[in-house]
């Protein structure tokens, strides 16, 4: 049985972070480099989130291009799927530190079904599938000029 978008609502926002933080393994076409996502993202053909807490955007910047919108924060599920609707008929990439909690989040939504995201597994700062955004050079801006930029729907 598939959930519909208001169960899965309903599910990502009773899971406690620490279960959605585990490691997880996203599998195939699903899981894309740094580099691949700042390349679509300056093609106009993804939305990405930075899902990692306010205090990880303080301390490294955001991905450029990318919203800041915190895994941690209780309107996390409501924030995802606003994001969805604004990406309209692009994909959302999903972007933490290290790939652990993008790819918790994109298991979860697989299993109900969902197929419109995409999971940036080497993170902000690397891990086994690549170096990450940061060591790649990859452009970065501050917490600040995220949050100043993200579309009002998004905003806390």
């Amino acid at each position: 049985m598939l959930l519909t978008r208001r169960h899965t609502v309903t599910l990502l926002a009773f899971l406690p972070v620490q279960a959605l933080a585990t490691t997880a393994v996203a599998q195939g076409r699903d899981v894309w480099t740094a580099a691949e996502a700042l390349e679509a993202l300056l093609r106009d053909r993804i939305r990405m989130l930075d899902i990692r807490s306010s205090e990880e955007w303080q301390e490294t910047g955001v991905a450029q291009g990318a919203w800041p919108v915190s895994l941690h924060d209780e309107r996390f599920p409501e924030r995802l799927f606003a994001a969805q609707d604004l990406a309209e008929t692009r994909a959302v990439a999903l972007i933490c530190a290290t790939g652990g909690r993008s790819g918790a989040v994109m298991t979860n939504l697989r299993k109900s079904g969902y197929d419109s995201f995409i999971d940036v597994s080497e993170g902000m700062l690397g891990s086994r599938q690549g170096p990450g955004w940061i060591k790649a050079g990859l452009p970065i801006v501050t917490a600040q000029e995220a949050i100043s930029a993200l579309p009002s729907t998004l905003k806390l």
